[in-house]
């Protein structure tokens, strides 16, 4: 019997901690798009943050049919849009621009993929 009440209560516990990942994940991907990338793309991903207008070209608006269909051919174009910046400096140089600065950030896998999770739900999730 205690060991069958062990077993129930370590499930239980296994099951919140997978909850909580989740969680942590999905505010770790929010949490860097709102630290990193809505000054530009804005909270709505619609190209509408405070620097949308001030880059060469303006900020794309990451909710439209056409992203959303690149983004289903492609799912790591929203990885490779911050890894390969289309024309080198775009991003850097449109914040240094504007006076605004970001602490370096040493991105890792997880980050990434907490990002796409969070950007993919807002953008299937929009219009």
């Amino acid at each position: 019997m205690k060991v069958r009440a062990l077993c129930i209560a370590s499930l239980g516990v296994v099951v919140l901690t997978q909850t909580s990942l989740s969680c942590a994940q999905n505010f770790n991907g929010k949490n860097l798009f709102t630290q990193r990338c809505a000054i530009c793309h804005g909270a709505d991903l619609k190209g509408t943050g405070p620097l949308a207008k001030k880059s060469i070209p303006p900020t794309p608006d990451l909710t439209t049919a056409a992203f959303k269909r690149r983004l289903n051919d492609y799912p790591g174009v929203i990885v490779s849009s911050v890894i390969l910046r289309p024309n080198g400096d775009l991003i850097p140089r449109t914040l240094q621009e504007n006076g605004v600065r970001l602490a370096p950030h040493s991105w890792t896998v997880q980050d990434f993929r907490d990002l796409n999770k969070y950007m993919s739900g807002v953008i299937s999730n929009s219009r």
